[in-house]
């Protein structure tokens, strides 16, 4: 039941060895990646230990990327594909993810993202949303759902039941969702229901507080939710898997062994382990903890077979769903769908393109979510000098501010005669952003700015030209670089 990730690109000794006895699964993140070739002979040897391994992978595409972490992810992230609403290139776009995976031997992708970012402001969905509206939201999810599994990879949607309406990031602490169950139900429901008619093999907990399910317990930990709710009420009969244990909303309050004893506790079948916390010493402590759970009581021992029989369960079909798919699989028809989502995604307001002259592009650069890996590089100024050689580059964050000639240094005067590109991240969630961007269009009017993240909620700002993404991807921002070079 467990999925525990580890440290280095090779298999280690101690992974062998609990795969050999028996451990279900293993979670691939950015540090276990190199190539494709490489992530290839690494599976290879979990599975020879393990034929049956379940391994795992965050793979949403868009910001949330893993095997494309060095390079920035070839496909946008959900938010653009919601804003072209086409359901055949959402689908496409996940058969190329799940194609992708497949190649290397990854069976689980924990995606696709199903919340509804009803708060424009949330600090850790936005652009891995597919938007604001439940219906729409829900039609892509399941899209989404059918395109990666039609590859032969198991689909876990997330956050159940629902990360959109939130204002803190669980990597952090705890969120709580407000509303009523029959809010939720309307709002934030739908898209796990369309996974779950979609076939949806795994759905993923949310560490949220949802008080009109259970006032006390994170509905990763709660019954209420993971029982009464999703397979009482929605009829889910397949893998519940917790988000990261780890993260701080559930593990700074009962610690990684309670929070994961408490969530098998409560209906989950498997614990996600990665973060920090990698390595054989939290095997063993989570390993040790639920054996003395069962021994004290506290944790039923059929419950446990139950989680196991469902491990087991997912673990058979995707041994089965690689072996079909690799027989009727279509790589090739997948390939330019990424690209072709960025570009139909952009969103272009206003005059003055394409540039005239060689540009100064200044990013105006957020410190960036958990979910995010640290080394996934982002930004207009690369795809940009692919296609201008002669462009100019500051990127400023928000301490690099504090310094009042700051922006006239680096941002003003090198654009004097020339082209002003602004680029922003979420800029309506971020005060210094904001106000950076304010006091340039004040002086430059004629800028254009780059929004690589979700657009306001007030519409566009001011400037000679307004390009919106819909994401930071890196074919994102490729899309974006060709509309300011070709108008």
């Amino acid at each position: 039941m467990l999925q525990p990730g580890f440290e280095g690109t090779t298999a280690p000794d101690w992974l062998r060895r609990r795969l050999a006895d028996g451990l279900g699964g293993v979670a691939l993140f950015a540090r276990n990646i190199e190539h494709p070739d490489q992530v290839r002979d690494l599976v290879a040897a979990l599975k020879a230990e393990n034929p049956r391994v379940i391994v795992a992978i965050d793979e949403e595409g868009g910001d949330v990327t893993r095997l494309e972490a060095a390079t920035g992810s070839s496909r946008p992230g959900n938010l653009a594909l919601g804003v072209v609403d086409d359901l055949d290139l959402t689908e496409a776009v996940a058969r190329g993810i799940g194609h992708d995976l497949a190649a290397v031997g990854v069976t689980l992708d924990y995606a696709p993202d199903a919340d509804v970012n009803s708060n424009p402001d949330n600090p850790v969905i936005g652009v891995r949303s597919f938007g604001a509206d439940p219906h729409l939201v829900a039609r892509h999810t399941a899209a989404w759902v059918r395109g990666l599994q039609s590859a032969g990879v198991a689909a876990c949607a997330k956050h159940f039941p629902g990360h959109g309406d939130t204002s803190v990031d669980s990597h952090q602490d705890l969120p709580t969702v407000s509303g009523s169950a029959g809010h939720i139900a309307a709002t934030a429901l739908p898209p796990f229901r369309a996974a779950i008619d979609a076939g949806v093999r795994a759905i993923m907990t949310g560490h949220l507080l949802v008080p009109a399910y259970d006032p006390e317990a994170p509905a990763t930990m709660s019954p209420r939710v993971l029982i009464e709710t999703l397979r009482q009420e929605l009829g889910f009969t397949g893998l519940i898997v917790t988000d990261g244990i780890e993260m701080r909303a559930v593990a700074a309050r009962y610690g990684l062994a309670g929070a994961a004893v408490r969530a098998l506790a409560a209906g989950a079948d498997a614990i996600c382990v990665g973060g920090g916390h990698a390595g054989e010493a939290t095997v063993e402590l989570l390993r040790t903890a639920i054996v003395e759970a069962v021994r004290a009581g506290d944790l039923a021992a059929d419950r446990l077979a139950d989680a196991a029989g469902r491990v087991s369960e997912l673990a058979g079909w995707t041994v089965a769903a690689t072996a079909a798919a690799a027989r009727t699989g279509d790589r090739e028809a997948d390939e330019p769908a990424g690209l072709l989502a960025a570009r139909r995604a952009l969103r272009i307001t206003g005059t003055g393109l394409p540039l005239t002259g060689a540009p100064h592009v200044v990013e105006l650069a957020p410190a960036l979510h958990e979910a995010i890996d640290r080394g996934t590089p982002w930004g207009l100024a690369e795809p940009l000098g692919r296609l201008r050689p002669d462009r100019t580059v500051a990127r400023l964050y928000a301490g690099d501010l504090e310094d009042p000639g700051r922006l006239t240094r680096d941002a003003l005067t090198p654009a004097n005669g020339r082209p002003l590109v602004v680029v922003v991240r979420d800029a309506h969630r971020h005060a210094w952003m904001t106000s950076a961007l304010d006091h340039l269009l004040t002086h430059r009017p004629d800028a254009v700015v780059v929004e690589l993240g979700v657009p306001g909620p007030n519409g566009a700002v001011h400037g000679a030209a307004y390009i919106a993404t819909h994401g930071g991807a890196r074919v994102c921002a490729e899309a974006a670089a060709e509309a300011l070079v070709t108008g």
